[in-house]
C-alpha cells in the first residue's frame, strides 16, 4: 500500500501528539474495533437525485448558516467542494461513465471511522468514538494543536480560523445529541426524500448493502465503502460506478490508522510532546495579553477623550 505525503504526515503527528497522555496513551494503543451494536448510514449513490436537502436539514439542526448557494442553483456543481467549518456535508457531482445514465450526485461527510486517526491523534482526547457510532468532540479541551486535521484519511476536519478567541474543529457529528437524547434520525437522513440514506445497525447495514448487491449485480460495483477502510466506518457508501471515478480515495488500505503508530508511542520522549502544547499555551496567552491590553488601551483613550 503507498502512502501520500499528507497520510505521512498525519500519521507521524499522530504518533508525537499521543506521547503525551502517558498511561492513557497505553490504554488507547489497545485493539479497538468498534462498539458491536454501534449505528451507522448507508448511502446508496445510486438513488442521490442531488437536491442537497440534507445540507439544509444538517445546517437547520446544527445552528451552522444555510447552505450557499441555495439547492435550487445547480451551478455549485460546477466544482467539487469539501466540507468546511461551516458545512458539515456537501453534496458533488460528478459525470456518469455511461452516457445514457445521469450523473453520479456523493453526499460527503465524516465517515465516523471504527477507530478514529483524529482521536489516536489528539493530545487532550478530544475526540472519541461513542457507543452509538459516532465520532464526537469536546471543545472545551481542546487545544487547537490541529493534529486531528492532519491525521483525517478523508480530509474531513475544519478548523475555524476565523475565530480568534475560541476556534472549534467543526465536523458532522452524526447528530449523535439528537439520536441519543431525542431518539430521533439524523438530520441528512430524516429529511432525504428518495431514502438514499438508511440508519441503522452497523451490522444490519452491511447485510441491506450486500443484498442490494447481490440481487442487482448490474446496478452495482460489488463494494461497500467504509466496510473495511481504514478498519471499517459507520459511515457506508455503494455505487454502480467504480468509486475511484467518484472521489473516493481507494488506495486508504483496510488497516486503522491509529495501528501505524502502535509500538512507537512508547517510544517517543515525553518532552518532544511537552513542547508543542507549552508553546501553544505560551503562545495563546500572549495573545490574550495583548488584547486585554489593547482593550485597556483603548478605554484609556475613550475616557481621555471625554475628559
Amino acid at each position: 500500500m503507498s502512502i501520500t505525503r499528507r497520510q505521512f504526515l498525519g500519521m507521524t503527528g499522530a504518533a508525537g501528539a499521543a506521547g503525551l497522555v502517558g498511561s492513557s496513551v497505553a490504554q488507547a494503543q489497545e485493539h479497538f474495533t468498534g462498539w458491536p451494536d454501534r449505528y451507522g448510514v448507508l448511502t446508496d449513490l445510486t438513488l442521490c437525485i442531488g437536491c442537497r436537502k440534507c445540507e439544509e436539514a444538517c445546517a437547520r439542526v446544527n445552528d451552522l448558516p444555510p447552505p450557499e448557494p441555495s439547492p435550487e442553483d445547480k451551478s455549485v456543481f460546477d466544482e467539487i467542494r469539501r466540507t468546511d467549518a461551516q458545512s458539515y456535508t456537501v453534496v458533488n457531482r460528478f459525470p456518469n461513465p455511461d452516457p445514457d445514465k445521469p450523473p453520479v450526485y456523493v453526499k460527503k461527510q465524516c465517515m465516523h471511522c471504527n477507530e478514529p486517526a483524529c482521536a489516536s491523534a489528539c493530545l487532550v482526547s478530544a475526540f472519541s468514538k461513542t457507543p452509538e457510532g459516532a465520532v464526537t468532540y469536546n471543545a472545551s479541551v481542546c487545544i487547537g494543536c490541529r493534529y486531528c486535521l492532519m491525521a483525517c484519511p478523508f480530509y474531513i476536519p475544519a478548523y475555524e480560523y476565523d475565530k480568534a478567541l475560541k476556534p472549534r474543529v467543526m465536523k458532522c457529528t452524526m447528530c449523535h445529541d439528537r439520536v441519543k437524547e431525542e431518539g430521533k434520525l439524523p438530520g441528512c437522513v430524516e429529511v432525504c426524500p428518495v431514502q438514499a440514506l438508511t440508519f441503522g445497525k452497523r451490522s444490519d447495514l452491511i447485510r441491506l448493502a450486500r443484498e442490494r448487491i447481490i440481487r442487482n449485480p448490474d446496478k452495482y460495483i460489488d463494494h461497500i465503502y467504509g466496510e473495511h477502510e481504514v478498519g471499517g466506518t459507520s459511515w457506508m457508501y455503494i455505487t454502480g460506478v467504480p468509486f475511484e471515478q467518484l472521489g473516493f480515495n481507494m488506495d486508504l488500505g483496510i488497516t486503522p490508522y491509529p495501528e501505524f503508530t502502535r509500538g512507537f508511542l512508547s517510544s517517543v520522549p515525553l518532552v518532544l510532546t511537552l513542547w508543542p502544547v507549552f508553546f501553544t499555551g505560551v503562545y495563546l496567552f500572549s495573545r490574550r495579553r495583548n488584547e486585554i491590553a489593547k482593550e485597556e488601551g483603548d478605554s484609556s483613550h475613550e475616557e481621555e477623550a471625554k475628559s
